[in-house]
């Protein structure tokens, strides 16, 4: 990144260190520190980090963006923020100018289930739609009843019947149901948008926050391991340890590596490519599958003190295994892939992976 890229960067973190430092939230016991978070940074545009200016937005770059999400997934941030950011990504997509407050986006996973009729108005069931409930407004990806092509409306959440639900972490994932429902605005997507697109840039926003959230898990990991004194002396001289936290770095790296190669693609190749279907189709298994091993090495390390409400760690562990699921999870992906290879052959498939 350049300077300037990383005052964006540097503008996030300072926001999360003093609105939303982990330790403070989980003695708060209530959710009073949200609107102070959400206002700082709405007043600094990261809400709206992927909406040029011309469209109310703050025109940051995509590499800039996702700088943005590592930063929060380091801080187990559990508030719309990348949900806004996507939404408002998609609203660009259409054209149509994103306002000002929290946004969260329907669907959430790789299918449609909502559809647009011919007078606009929009059903549909849209399930474990994030912060459904908190969120203002709620950016709908619909398809046509009439035919092929996606259009993108924005819809007032109260004109919507929430179900409420819960993520592994404890945060909002609601279901979301569309009756007859007339949207604020609402316009055709490019016609050659499509679910998947939409689904490949949730899921590699998700890699960006698993790879944060499991950063901060080793850098805990490690620091506790390091305090820890058990038959006198630190639990970080015993090979074992030493083993699991060797593990537990190389399971992070790779996450980061698989999602920076996602945040790459997406900055430099079009969506509906071969190419962005390799690449962040595998950084979503990959970082997932990192996930699940590195929240388990973390929490044997840490033993029984890091399965209490009182501790940190929980906060990045669940959040790093919930974003698994969103978008697609890796059985999905790994579908995904195998349809690709199967349609394509490996004659096609090899050149491809060689070229990357």
């Amino acid at each position: 990144m350049s300077d300037d890229e990383l005052i964006v960067v540097e503008t996030a973190e300072r926001i999360f260190r003093d609105l939303a430092d982990p330790q403070t939230v989980i003695a708060t016991k209530d959710e009073r520190w949200k609107a102070p978070l959400l206002q700082a940074l709405a007043d600094n545009g990261l809400l709206l980090s992927w909406v040029d200016e011309t469209h109310g937005g703050a025109g940051v770059s995509l590499e800039e963006g996702f700088g943005v999400l590592r930063a929060a997934g380091r801080a187990a941030l559990a508030v719309p923020l990348a949900e806004t950011m996507l939404a408002g990504w998609l609203l660009a997509r259409a054209g149509i100018a994103a306002p000002q407050g929290t946004m969260t986006l329907a669907p959430s996973g790789p299918r449609g289930p909502c559809r647009i009729a011919a007078d606009g108005s929009i059903s549909g069931t849209a399930q474990r739609v994030p912060f459904a409930r908190d969120a203002q407004l709620i950016v709908v990806a619909a398809s046509k009843a009439e035919g092929e092509g996606v259009t993108i409306a924005l819809v007032e959440r109260s004109a919507c019947s929430i179900g409420q639900g819960s993520s592994l972490a404890g945060d909002p994932s609601d279901d979301v149901v569309f009756d007859r429902v007339q949207p604020v605005a609402a316009a055709d997507a490019p016609g050659d948008f499509d679910m998947r697109q939409l689904a490949l840039m949730g899921s590699a926003v998700r890699c960006q926050q698993i790879a944060g959230a499991l950063e901060t898990l080793l850098e805990i990991s490690v620091r506790y391991a390091g305090e820890r004194v058990a038959f006198e002396k630190k639990i970080a001289k015993y090979q074992a340890v030493q083993h699991n936290l060797a593990r537990l770095a190389g399971e992070v790296a790779a996450a980061v590596s698989a999602a920076n190669s996602a945040a790459q693609t997406i900055a430099t190749l079009p969506l509906g490519s071969d190419e962005a279907l390799l690449e962040i189709a595998s950084a979503k298994i990959r970082c997932g599958e990192a996930a699940e091993t590195a929240t388990g090495i973390a929490h044997q390390v840490h033993g029984a003190i890091g399965y209490t409400d009182e501790h940190v760690l929980h906060r990045y562990s669940l959040r790093a295994l919930s974003w698994r699921d969103d978008f697609g999870s890796e059985s999905h992906w790994a579908a995904e892939l195998g349809r690709f290879v199967t349609e394509h052959g490996a004659d096609e498939l090899w050149p491809l992976v060689a070229s990357r």
